[in-house]
């Protein structure tokens, strides 16, 4: 039986010819309501839509069902996550629309993605997605008796270089609903350029974009080893002549099809013995460490409210000398 990285679903046809229907629901807007509240109630704006729920709830649908629903515009800030990010936020009343359009969408789109992309998909993440690598390479490797090469590649500037059109073309592909691609192009365009960091329309947006080439390297380059994570992606081969001839095939497909371009100083091909900085690890044969920077950012921002959530990120390094500090900083006993 083949591994589960060979797997993949290319999917073929239309998604359902009900889908408008199923987004504008009653059942599925207010559905989408308890998910987007989560974590959100102490927020003035999402409490003011709250105060006369049902009113605006159906206020959106008669809108949606009407044709009469235009997307608001965004506010702006900036958020250190850990480097300085342009966050851009539309209305509750639009995020709302956010969700009930994945809640609908995402699971046919699901389907066609490879294994291998473990961002912003049910039961993945990132520790799940390291992990994964890190299984890849111990197989490569056939029990750490062989060589283990890693191409490491980053988009620049990712979400602020997606061409709208091109992803408006990839969505027309699947959608053939007018009134579901009237709905989507007003979510996009609403933006100027590329799509907005925050949302979460833009994350689903972004796995459908990129995987023109996750299906690239999957079906052109055959590339057996292969994991992404958003914007961030290794390739895994017992050569390095052959990740070597990868990468400029990688380059011009993003470039001739996606409108996109390899970050010039996030290009690594190294030796995994060495160590590969990948989703905030730093991954060896036999353990992963905390990236200096993650070790950083976390200890600025641990609090009595997190330390339970950071332990956890601790432990699935080798950082035992900084799980005993959190743990007698913080508590007593043993988290």
């Amino acid at each position: 039986m083949k591994d589960r990285q060979d797997e993949n679903c290319r999917g073929g046809g239309d998604i359902h010819s009900d889908l408008f229907e199923r987004i504008i629901s009653l059942d599925n807007l207010f559905a989408a309501w308890k998910e987007f509240r989560r974590g959100k109630t102490g927020k003035r704006d999402v409490q003011a839509f709250e105060w006369k729920l049902e009113d605006s709830i159906f206020a959106l649908h008669e809108d949606l069902k009407r044709g009469t629903y235009c997307h608001g515009t965004y506010e702006s800030f900036y958020v250190c996550d850990p480097k300085r990010r342009h966050i851009h936020k539309p209305s509750v009343r639009d995020r709302l629309l956010h969700h009930a359009v994945v809640r609908v969408i995402e699971p046919s789109f699901d389907g066609r993605f490879i294994f291998d992309v473990w961002s912003c998909r049910k039961g993945k993440g990132t520790h799940r997605a390291v992990a994964r690598f890190q299984k890849l390479a111990w197989s490569i490797s056939r029990n750490d008796t062989r060589a283990v090469w890693v191409l490491k590649l980053d988009i620049q500037k990712f979400f602020e270089s997606v061409d709208q059109n091109i992803l408006l073309g990839i969505l027309t592909k699947t959608i053939t609903d007018d009134r579901v691609m009237g709905l989507l192009t007003d979510v996009i365009r609403r933006f100027p350029s590329g799509i907005p960091l925050g949302n979460l329309t833009s994350q689903l947006f972004a796995n459908i974009y990129l995987n023109e080439l996750d299906q690239f390297v999957k079906h052109e380059l055959r590339a057996q080893f292969y994991v992404r994570y958003c914007d961030d992606f290794v390739l895994l081969h017992e050569n390095r002549d052959a990740l070597s001839a990868m990468l400029p095939r990688i380059r011009d497909f993003l470039a001739g099809h996606l409108a996109l371009a390899l970050h010039p100083q996030k290009i690594t091909l190294t030796l995994y013995h060495r160590g590969v900085d990948f989703l905030g690890f730093v991954c060896f044969p036999h353990f992963r460490l905390l990236r200096t920077k993650t070790k950083l950012r976390m200890l600025r921002r641990v609090s009595t409210k997190n330390v339970i959530l950071y332990a956890g990120l601790v432990r699935q390094a080798r950082a035992n000398g900084l799980r005993r500090a959190l743990e007698f900083d913080f508590f007593p006993f043993e988290i």
